[in-house]
């Protein structure tokens, strides 16, 4: 009966992300029409073809990775709040893509490129930290990660002051916003691919990670590698998300909630829920920046509406946590 229920479930959610895909690519600035489609006309095509789908379809994958990832963080953490900034991610392409705007290029490839390595740099950093801690426990690395995520933030500062407040300091404050305005078919080939990638291979392995979720004593009696499963899973759940956030700026709350409402929905961890916590995740992000495109007569970051959502559920669900304890 519970896998008929899932099933029933992802089915619903599958139509409701399709449905919210279809509406992603008819709204926008230019008006898009099948017919103009059908028949060929040059301007819809192209605007179609170069804008429009490749944008939509990067908030499809770049939902459905932050999703999946945000699973695997609070699995492996065992924190309903972990999310990409524990192990510094986030903050490591924050200062990746600045470093790009200020010394390189403003442009999108270098941008994008920039703050792929930060991301990665930041996480290897703090997995080498918690690593030369006696243990690997998960407290270590969650220190770690918080430590490198400090230091990204100061240099993050440093680069700001730096910067020219008039041209490159509204360029780094736009791509921390976050915003899918700047995607283009040219830009997302390989962080699409890593997305695909990576969720595969962490949907294979969630046998392994929710044995990562136990005390690492039971882990390893059955027969879980603890250290290097946690370090291949936690580095393809990276990948993953600096993938996206390379591309599209920082995105919050969306891998937070919805892995959240998975579990809430589904009142399991298994792998169902890790891929609704995906399927959500698209659905989030598809939505948010559909109206981040069409709200107001300009162009709105995407983070405006995720933390509107956000916001309110955290809020929901400290308020259920307390009512449980009294």
């Amino acid at each position: 009966m519970t896998k008929h229920h899932d099933r029933r479930r992802l089915a619903v959610t599958l139509l409701a992300v399709a449905a919210a895909f279809l509406v992603s690519l008819a709204l926008g600035r230019y008006p898009i029409t099948l017919s103009g489609l059908l028949s060929g006309e040059e301007m819809t095509v192209r605007t179609f073809t170069l804008l429009r789908l490749p944008r939509a379809v990067m908030a499809l994958l770049g939902g459905f990775g932050l999703g999946v990832a945000g699973f695997v963080y609070q699995t492996v953490f065992r924190n309903p709040l972990a999310s990409p900034d524990i192990i510094g991610v986030s903050s490591g392409a924050s200062v990746g893509a600045a470093f790009a705007i200020l010394f390189i290029s403003s442009g999108a490839a270098a941008t994008t490129a920039c703050a792929f390595a930060g991301g990665l740099m930041a996480v290897f950093l703090a997995l080498g930290l918690a690593a030369a801690v006696p243990g690997q426990s998960k407290v270590s690395l969650v220190l770690a990660g918080i430590a490198v995520h400090s230091l990204a933030q100061t240099l993050l500062m440093l680069l700001k002051l730096t910067a020219d407040p008039e041209k490159e300091l509204a360029s780094i404050e736009y791509w921390i916003m976050g915003s899918l305005a700047s995607i283009t078919a040219g830009r997302i080939g390989f962080s699409c691919a890593v997305i695909v990638l990576g969720c595969c291979a962490l949907l294979v392995l969630h046998r392994q990670l929710l044995l990562l979720s136990l005390q690492e004593d039971e882990a390893r009696m059955l027969g879980v590698s603890v250290a290097v499963m946690r370090f291949f899973v936690l580095t393809v759940a990276t990948l993953v998300v600096a993938a996206v956030v390379s591309v599209t700026g920082l995105i919050s709350f969306v891998g937070l909630l919805a892995p959240h409402i998975a579990r809430l929905w589904l009142r399991h961890n298994r792998r169902t829920a890790c891929l609704m916590s995906g399927l959500l995740g698209s659905l989030l992000l598809l939505c948010a920046d559909t109206l981040a495109k069409t709200a107001a007569a300009t162009e709105l970051p995407v983070s405006i509406f995720t933390s509107l959502v956000g916001v309110p559920f955290l809020l929901y669900i400290l308020l259920s946590q307390r009512g449980r304890t009294e």
